[in-house]
């Protein structure tokens, strides 16, 4: 295989899969990690993809833009009701309490919480508010704030210190990049705020992102890797990433 055809290669298997590694390339292709290097500095170089610590991701990949929550809901919405489904598995028993970031993977949850179980929900997402205020056995708890209209979520001080205040049994989080190497991100420092407090105020820590977002990195970390106890994802994930994430420790369950 001509230089060229293997760079094109590369390029189509970082856009398919959002990261690839260096080592997994170089088996790949049945090259050198240093040849392969060569090739990702040539393909920055015309734009098309971003290399990154062990690796590259998308060109586009490392961003502050954020699509909005009526664009994402409407987006791999099936993957989404299948990562939900499987998260009921770290929902408390009656009279347990839960924390749901904004999302749509979380609204998904939200959804199918078990109907009639004692809960205490707490989180900062208007949708899912307006979901689980007249949800069965859910006692809801609305966190303050400014609402970001391109999440529909209370961010800013008033919605950490009222975090603060709180430890619940689990936090189900969403995340627009996940990676071994870098953790959990969000292109938002306020989103990031809250969800770091989220972190803290939770005895167990579950994100729910869908494949499309591992592998990505982007502008602001709101959780290092050791922060997270499990990852739910769905089985369109590529095989190289879950297991560099699953080596830092974290369970990760696809569905």
């Amino acid at each position: 295989m001509y230089a060229e055809e293997r760079q094109q290669a590369i390029a189509g298997l970082v856009a398919q899969r959002g990261r690839v590694a260096v080592t997994a390339v170089a088996e790949r292709f049945g090259v050198t990690t240093e040849t392969v290097r060569r090739d990702l500095a040539v393909l920055e170089r015309s734009g098309m993809l971003r290399r990154v610590h062990g690796g590259a991701v998308p060109a586009g990949s490392l961003t502050v833009l954020e699509p909005g929550l009526g664009e994402r809901r409407s987006t791999r919405t099936e993957q989404k009701r299948r990562i939900a489904s499987a998260a009921l598995a770290f929902v408390p028993e009656a009279d347990g309490s839960l924390i749901l970031d904004g999302g749509s993977t979380t609204a998904a949850l939200a959804e199918v919480l078990p109907a009639g179980r004692r809960l205490l929900a707490v989180t900062n997402s208007v949708p899912i508010s307006h979901r689980l205020s007249a949800a069965p056995g859910i006692s809801l708890h609305v966190l303050g704030g400014r609402v970001r209209g391109i999440t529909q979520t209370a961010v800013g001080e008033s919605t950490v210190a009222a975090l603060a205040d709180l430890k619940a049994d689990v936090v189900f989080l969403g995340a627009n990049g996940v990676t071994g190497a870098h953790g959990f991100t969000t292109p938002d420092e306020t989103e990031a705020a809250s969800k770091r407090a989220m972190v803290k105020a939770a005895q167990r820590v579950v994100v729910l992102a869908d494949s499309s977002k591992l592998g990505r990195e982007h502008l602001v970390r709101f959780a290092a890797v050791d922060d997270v106890d499990v990852l739910v994802t769905d089985d369109e994930a590529d095989p190289d990433v879950v297991s560099e994430i699953e080596s830092h420790g974290i369970e990760v369950l696809t569905a």
